[in-house]
């Protein structure tokens, strides 16, 4: 009976005393409740966490099904082809040429090229030689993904003018931040750019 008794104190103290299992729901429940950064009203994509740039921007939620080092990887791709493209697109309404500049090409802008391009078959040129380094280049994702290679999303070894020589983590971490940013804001003045020359038909700055 005794033994009874004291067993029972026991068990009711322990109900009081903290444990590391609560503790541990108790910081679940707490990062659960976490916000977004950029969209304060959405929880925050946790699997966003670690990722340079992170701004819990994820209104989609296609981290939570899709590996987050792809969607890097689609990220900075697709940043760079803006920064690119941007640059391109700008540049022949400024009176860039490559010559000799083929008759038909004459008078073209950069909304018009276009369809003369896909006529005298320079697209389709550029469509087989954009698929051969895509495919050349998704060797080294599928390795990232599910060889466990230690590449980094979007690193192909290209820095021919050694900007991250001797530098630091926190450094490099600026720099692809950098990156990252002007690639963010490249997709959509590219997106701008081509609406407002469609709508315009006119000369840079498309007003």
């Amino acid at each position: 009976m005794k033994l009874a008794l004291l067993a029972s104190l026991i068990a009711s103290a322990a109900a009081f005393a903290p444990s590391s299992s609560t503790g541990a729901r108790a910081s679940t429940a707490l990062d659960a409740g976490k916000k977004s950064q950029a969209l304060p009203f959405l929880p925050y994509p946790e699997n966003l966490a670690g990722y340079v740039g992170d701004a819990g921007f994820d209104p989609f939620r296609f981290s939570d099904f899709a590996p987050m080092d792809f969607l890097r990887e689609a990220e900075i791709k697709h940043g760079r082809i803006c920064m690119l493209a941007w640059l391109g697109f700008v540049a022949v309404d400024l009176g860039a040429r490559i010559y000799p500049l083929p008759e038909a090409y004459e008078g073209l802008t950069a909304v018009t090229a276009h369809d003369a391009l896909v006529q005298q078959g320079a697209m389709s040129q550029i469509f087989l030689w954009c698929s051969v380094f895509e495919a050349i280049s998704t060797v080294s994702v599928i390795q990232m993904l599910y060889e466990e290679s230690g590449r980094e999303p979007g690193y192909f070894g290209f820095d021919p003018l050694g900007f991250l020589n001797g530098k630091s983590e926190a450094e490099v971490n600026e720099m692809k931040l950098k990156e990252i940013k002007n690639g963010r804001l490249a997709m959509l003045a590219f997106s701008g750019v081509v609406t407002q020359a469609v709508l315009t038909q006119g000369p840079f700055p498309y007003v």
